[in-house]
């Protein structure tokens, strides 16, 4: 069978050792080659991965070049996914990028212009889809069990971007290397609004079958000497209702860990009932006509391809099979319109028509 030769490049987001590790432990897999233009930002994946010093490399060519991958997996900063995009594209790779789509909808669709070129598959990871609790939600709803979604509500964050690490380990940074990140950085797509929002609205679009709302409205706090906001909440308004995405920097606590409170996650309405799917719980909440006092279902256990995103795009190129909702372009499209409509509302502070 094919082995899959994939190099990581660009380390801005510490998301990269995590998919780093996917691909290590992936029996058709190899990491060839990972890049990244300060090399500091490599030693720990060069060791745990056991890579060799002609597999490490601080300009994307050379690695491109020298490694051949098939698949490259890309965690720049937000406001540059379509400048990597753009760099990657040209060599004839599928890529796998890490969220969000994009800095804005002009970038998302430059970087899907970019990939036509070649006829490459470009796929969006959401690491909140391989939460068995969001695949066992979208299984309900599409087997009918609150009938025809309507709206949903969605809270989304954690203490701080700066504040865990690749495994979630657990570090407390420091004011100078808040004010180095670009996580912080207006420039560079900062902020809460921008890190997290296009979770609530890129998977609140796979739920609600890919309806596409009307209007947004958002407002928006951030911390006196801080560039970017730390908290936002967006009202979307759809032609049958509304449904709202809520993101915060400075939770209690992480809801990996202890879940804070207000818990992060979703409440959706459909026309014969609600469901409740809490990040990382072991039971999803419904309400139906039938039974209005509720009850649990347990979340299902999550079988290969549908574990991580490594595994899942290997097994959408070797079999053709459809990619999972909020990893496909058009989805993740939807939740762009959404988080750029709601950034461009709080910064006028009106409520705004979709953006095109």
């Amino acid at each position: 069978m094919k082995r899959w030769r994939i190099a990581g490049i660009n380390f801005d987001h510490f998301h990269m050792g995590d998919l780093l590790r996917q691909i290590f432990d992936h029996p058709l897999a190899d990491i060839v080659g990972i890049a990244d233009e300060q090399p500091e930002r490599m030693v720990s994946a060069t060791k745990n991965f056991g890579l060799r010093p002609t597999q490490v490399f601080t300009d994307y060519r050379e690695c491109m070049d020298k490694t051949k991958p098939d698949i490259v997996v890309l965690c720049p900063a937000a406001s540059k996914h379509g400048e990597w995009v753009a760099k990657i594209a040209p060599y004839g790779t599928h890529i796998l990028m890490e969220k969000p789509f994009a800095g804005s909808l002009a970038e998302a669709d430059a970087m899907i212009a970019s990939m036509q070129v070649k006829g490459k598959t470009l796929a969006i990871n959401w690491p909140l889809v391989w939460d068995a609790g969001q695949q066992t939600a979208h299984r309900l709803i599409q087997e009918g069990l609150i009938g025809q979604p309507l709206e949903f509500q969605h809270c989304g964050g954690n203490r701080g971007p700066l504040y865990h690490g690749a495994d979630k380990i657990e570090v407390e940074p420091t004011a100078e290397e808040k004010a180095a990140s670009w996580f912080y950085s207006k420039e560079q797509g900062g902020g809460s609004l921008l890190d997290y929002m296009g979770y609530g609205t890129t998977l609140g679009t796979w739920h609600l079958g890919s309806a596409v709302p009307l209007e947004v409205t958002c407002t928006w706090h951030s911390t006196p000497g801080l560039e970017v906001d730390e908290h936002s909440v967006a009202i979307i308004r759809y032609s049958h209702g509304l449904s709202r995405s809520e993101t915060r920097w400075g939770t209690f606590t992480d809801p990996w860990t202890l879940q804070p409170q207000p818990k992060c996650g979703f409440v959706i309405r459909g026309t014969d009932g609600t469901l409740s799917c809490f990040d990382y719980e072991k039971t999803v909440r419904v309400q139906t006509r039938s039974q209005p006092e509720g009850f649990d279902v347990p979340v299902d256990v999550i079988a290969e391809p549908n574990r991580n995103p490594i595994e899942h795009f290997i097994h959408h190129l070797e079999s053709g099979e459809p990619l999972i909702g909020p990893l496909t372009l058009n989805i993740s499209r939807i939740g762009q319109q959404i988080v750029d409509t709601a950034f461009l509302s709080a910064e006028a502070k009106k409520t705004l028509p979709l953006v095109a």
